[in-house]
């Protein structure tokens, strides 16, 4: 997060999940390549990728994308992929409770100023009004786009929004305790089938240590509201996910055979 008057809420946290979206699509296509030439060429994009993230100035941007590339690399070797699966959904478990009991302020004194250091009061304001509106309807939550309008620290904001810049603490506050479990539904089925994918194991778990990296920013802040950020998170678990073009055509070759000038099942 920028100064509100140089940069708007929520920008930076967008411009780092898109560098970290491109960084695990650059190495799980350099893990997806045959040719050395190709492979050693997408490992060096990866490379410029997070060169670019120090370039622009975005600290969360390096630090995921120096964090996606490394365990890319790591996971090699890797063959059971359940183990690091889990603890990547750990990892988003503990951000999300963090951000919520800093939210609460159940947190020791001295480590809820710490974080209020780095997060900004502003957004630690939006993060209990968001769990004030939860608290008020749990079930369904004050409505989808509400609030803006319910939020006293969001109307005071120099740039507003209407958003409480934390994906979890948004559905809480709109939908209610629906939504957080639609959303905890959503990213615990990327990950199932990122567990169940026939692709190799290091492009799986390159993939989910990208969209972990996503679902880190987007817990403290709104980058899933950028619609570049959705589309570039469902193209990597769709990359990761898919069938090889390869497996496809020997399953569906046989099945075919020619009907005088025509194919027909």
């Amino acid at each position: 997060p920028g100064p509100q008057f140089a940069v708007p809420l929520g920008h930076a946290g967008a411009t780092a999940a898109l560098l970290t979206l491109a960084v695990g699509a650059a190495c799980c296509s350099a893990w997806a390549a045959s040719a050395p030439a190709l492979r050693l060429a997408l490992w060096l994009l990866a490379a410029g990728i997070t060169l670019t993230a120090a370039v622009l100035g975005s600290v969360t941007g390096l630090a995921l994308c120096t964090a996606v590339l490394l365990s890319s690399l790591a996971v090699g070797r890797m063959r059971l992929r359940g183990l690091g699966i889990a603890g990547l959904g750990l990892a988003t478990a503990l951000a999300t409770g963090v951000t919520w009991a800093v939210a609460g302020n159940v947190l020791p004194e001295g480590l809820t100023e710490s974080l209020e250091g780095q997060l900004t009061p502003h957004r630690v304001q939006l993060w209990q009004d968001a769990l004030h509106m939860a608290h008020q309807d749990s079930a369904l939550g004050v409505g989808p786009g509400r609030f803006g309008e319910l939020s006293s620290a969001a109307a005071e904001a120099l740039l507003p929004d209407g958003k409480p810049h934390s994906a979890p603490l948004q559905l809480a506050a709109e939908q209610g305790i629906v939504g957080v479990l639609l959303l905890a539904a959503a990213y615990g089925w990327v990950l199932h089938s990122l567990w169940r994918t026939a692709r190799p194991t290091p492009i799986a778990l390159t993939a989910a240590a990208a969209l972990t990296g996503l679902a880190l920013v987007a817990s403290v802040g709104d980058a899933l509201s950028f619609t570049s950020v959705s589309v570039g998170a469902g193209f990597l678990a769709g990359l990761a996910t898919a069938h090889p073009i390869a497996d496809d055509a020997s399953r569906i070759a046989p099945d075919v055979h020619a009907r005088g000038d025509r194919l027909a099942p």
